[in-house]
């Protein structure tokens, strides 16, 4: 077998695009305040970190925070019903193009064009923003997927703007299922998977969808009335062809990302904060050691312009 450092950079010569943004995704550790599945392969399983009690505590404390509310992020105010009819995503293909599962999600048919159902659009939305912010809230790692090249400079400039990965070029099979193999033992796949295209340029499904289902990666993805819906964890029905649609949900993702992230260093400064207050509130509790009391107690003699004691004794 090839070493990794040959291979890596023919499969990255293949499409992966940019070399250093793949080099970081592929190097970016696990964090500690993290309770994502880190998805390492090897015989061996990963070594355990030990972390002190109450640093473990409170990592449990900032992680369990947003699942004390619905909608902890509130993402539900980034979008209207009005919205998305406004940026065309309820168009649809032509009826001869539907997919047998997208019918539950279509309104209806006018001038031979399927309709899709808005309401649902805005439910499933707010599930998939929701379910994305969670991720991002623990440090996950987020990768942007398409195969439109419309579209590639958009994505790019999305994932780039939040932090996160895109691949929007050739997606060569196995790059999932064969991680350990091409880039070596520890890896770490992505946490989240958005397909802003589940269909490829000859319209059929792109290989990444099957590969994640492979993996158990859970995947959010605008599904058109001409794609396959079913492998996709969290489907968004909307159209996936106008500008105007996928600038809206590019705008979505990015607000949803960045909002969390937002979200989890104010939370953590928060917990900081109160873990110093009751800190001072219960004030000092254990003594010095006895080999430091003898330099505490010359710095406060010296503090109050008292005599040293060990120095007047020495002086006797």
């Amino acid at each position: 077998m090839a070493p990794a450092r040959v291979v890596l950079p023919r499969l990255l010569g293949a499409g992966a695009w940019p070399k250093s943004l793949w080099l970081d995704f592929l190097r970016k550790p696990t964090s500690e305040g993290s309770r994502l599945s880190s998805r390492t392969f090897g015989n061996a399983p990963a070594p355990a970190v030990s972390e002190p009690e109450d640093c473990s505590d409170f990592s449990d404390r900032i992680i369990k925070e947003p699942l004390k509310q619905p909608d902890f992020f509130n993402v539900k105010e980034l979008f209207s019903v009005k919205s998305l009819f406004d940026a065309r995503v309820h168009l649809g293909h032509k009826a001869g193009c539907r997919h047998r599962f997208m019918e539950p999600y279509i309104f209806g048919n006018r001038l031979g064009q399927d309709i899709i159902d808005l309401e649902q659009t805005a439910t499933h939305l707010q599930l998939a923003l929701n379910f994305t912010a969670h991720v991002a809230y623990r440090k996950g790692i987020i990768l942007f997927v398409s195969r439109n090249r419309q579209f590639t400079h958009l994505i790019e400039n999305t994932a780039r703007s939040c932090g996160e990965y895109a691949h929007t070029r050739y997606f060569k099979g196995g790059l999932l299922t064969n991680a350990p193999l091409l880039f070596g033992p520890s890896v770490r796949l992505p946490d989240l998977i958005i397909f802003l295209h589940t269909l490829n340029n000859v319209f059929e499904l792109h290989v990444a969808v099957r590969d994640a289902a492979k993996m158990n990666i859970p995947t959010v993805g605008i599904v058109d009335t001409n794609c396959n819906p079913c492998l996709i964890t969290y489907p968004i029905p909307g159209n996936d062809d106008s500008p105007s649609s996928i600038h809206l949900f590019c705008r979505l993702f990015q607000m949803t990302i960045n909002r969390a992230k937002e979200k989890r260093r104010q939370v953590e400064a928060l917990y900081r904060l109160q873990g110093l207050q009751a800190a001072e509130s219960r004030g000092p509790v254990d003594p010095p050691s006895p080999g430091t009391w003898t330099g505490v107690q010359s710095r406060d003699a010296a503090a109050l312009h008292l005599p040293d004691t060990d120095s007047s004794q020495a002086s006797s």
